[in-house]
């Protein structure tokens, strides 16, 4: 199949701009395309939102090949979904992201074309939605097998992100990458370009269902696994045994799973367990293991708060407490604080009544109270807060010291910290 590639990458957010980098590095014609002004003109001035980015690598992008205007991709033959698959309130899988860069996408395509999808999605979404959707606004069909004599139709396929994050190790061309194509010939192709990029390798998946399939379980196994620990340290809280000694002494076996208790948020593993149990529901299945780690997950921020409590009113001959939270995004050293459990933990409290300061140093104020209306400050007062609880353990909050959070309590012999984290591994102060 020798036809010049250019590729159009649609979001330009963690997932999107490694992918558009990588490919710029290769020296492979590619564009960009995000919905969102202000990253566009921040990437223009040589800016990574994100902060995942290397200044070298910034550096690449010139200002031609990205725009918030669709018809950059016009010239495109090889299109790149790597928009967000949030949930609704209901926990239900949220495509509106996903339907509205497909549409985009549609405006360009033409026969014998690519359309490749990153996103997180349940098992058959990318041809029972994504697929039918191209052949309703185009009138192409999808190419499914080598021998299909068709002239009119566009190819196709999926290969789920695995970023992660704050992860400077396991990058996009460390890991190895799952592609899939809904033909063994598109298939082979699709890997071909993938490979051009992925120092690690490809995984060419048998079919775009499987690759599918391999992503979600990938995170919804994470996630059970955070919600067994997380009980393990609610049982042992009730017993007075710290979880963080039980752990150490556990992980000395070979064999031991290393997982670690606390808020578990983000975009994918507090996401990817409801589309696979959204999927499930459709064919009759009700979930049990899943949701049931899901739910404890889910409310992981109540036990919390209701220890954080407990030691405040021991301490305090009051209702009303001056609380401080360190750490608003999903994860250690990183800025986005999309679906946060920190966030869900400091509205929490204000629903009792306190008084809240929240800080990142991490998070962009601006960025953060377009969204939020939690009272965000730079510095926390010193000698003023009843209770701080460290809720994400960000390596520059490592740096400050123990001796740091303890000179912003009112009283350093009442006041309570709670570690959630045990990044100090602090015996006066509390934790998990």
């Amino acid at each position: 199949m020798n036809i010049k590639i250019k590729i159009g990458i649609v979001g330009l957010g963690y997932v999107g701009l490694p992918l558009f980098i990588e490919f710029l590095k290769k020296k492979i014609d590619v564009v960009g395309f995000d919905i969102s002004k202000s990253r566009i003109n921040l990437l223009k001035k040589k800016k990574d939102y994100t902060k995942q980015s290397k200044k070298n690598e910034i550096n690449l992008i010139k200002k031609e090949l990205i725009s918030n205007n669709d018809k950059i991709l016009k010239k495109c033959n090889f299109f790149i979904i790597t928009v967000p698959t949030p949930i609704t309130k209901k926990n239900s899988p949220d495509l509106s992201a996903v339907i509205s860069a497909t549409k985009i996408v549609c405006k360009y395509l033409k026969k014998n074309n690519y359309v490749v999808y990153e996103s997180t999605f349940y098992p058959g979404l990318t041809e029972e939605v994504c697929i039918k959707l191209i052949q309703k606004l185009t009138k192409l069909k999808p190419i499914k097998s080598d021998n299909q004599k068709n002239l009119n139709g566009f190819f196709y396929g999926y290969s789920p992100e695995r970023i992660n994050p704050g992860d400077n190790k396991h990058t996009l061309k460390n890991t190895i990458k799952i592609t899939s194509g809904g033909s063994p010939r598109s298939a082979k192709f699709i890997n071909k370009i993938y490979k051009k990029i992925c120092n690690a390798g490809t995984y060419q998946a048998e079919t775009v269902t499987i690759a599918e399939c391999a992503k979600i379980i990938e995170n919804t196994q994470r996630d059970i696994n955070i919600a067994l620990v997380n009980e393990f340290s609610q049982i042992f809280s009730r017993m007075n045994i710290n979880i963080y000694s039980v752990l150490n002494a556990a992980r000395t076996k070979w064999n031991f799973l290393n997982f670690r208790p606390g808020l578990v948020g983000g975009h994918c593993i507090g996401v990817d367990p409801y589309y696979l149990t959204y999927k499930a529901r459709k064919l009759g299945y009700q979930s049990k293991l899943t949701l049931a780690g899901r739910e404890l997950n889910d409310n992981m921020h109540r036990f919390i708060l209701s220890k954080f409590y407990k030691n405040l009113k021991n301490n305090y001959k009051k209702k009303r407490f001056k609380i401080l939270i360190v750490g608003l995004s999903f994860k250690e050293n990183i800025n986005d604080f999309r679906n946060s459990r920190s966030i869900i933990l400091a509205n929490e409290i204000l629903k009792n009544g306190h008084k809240l300061d929240v800080t990142d140093l991490n998070i962009s104020i601006k960025d953060f109270k377009s969204t939020n209306n939690l009272n965000i400050i730079k510095k926390p007062k010193t000698n003023y807060y009843d209770g701080i609880i460290l809720a994400v353990a960000h390596d520059n909050y490592k740096s400050l010291g123990k001796n740091y959070f303890i000179s912003l309590l009112n009283n350093k012999f009442k006041g309570v910290i709670f570690d959630v984290k045990n990044m100090f591994n602090e015996k006066t102060f509390l934790s998990i």
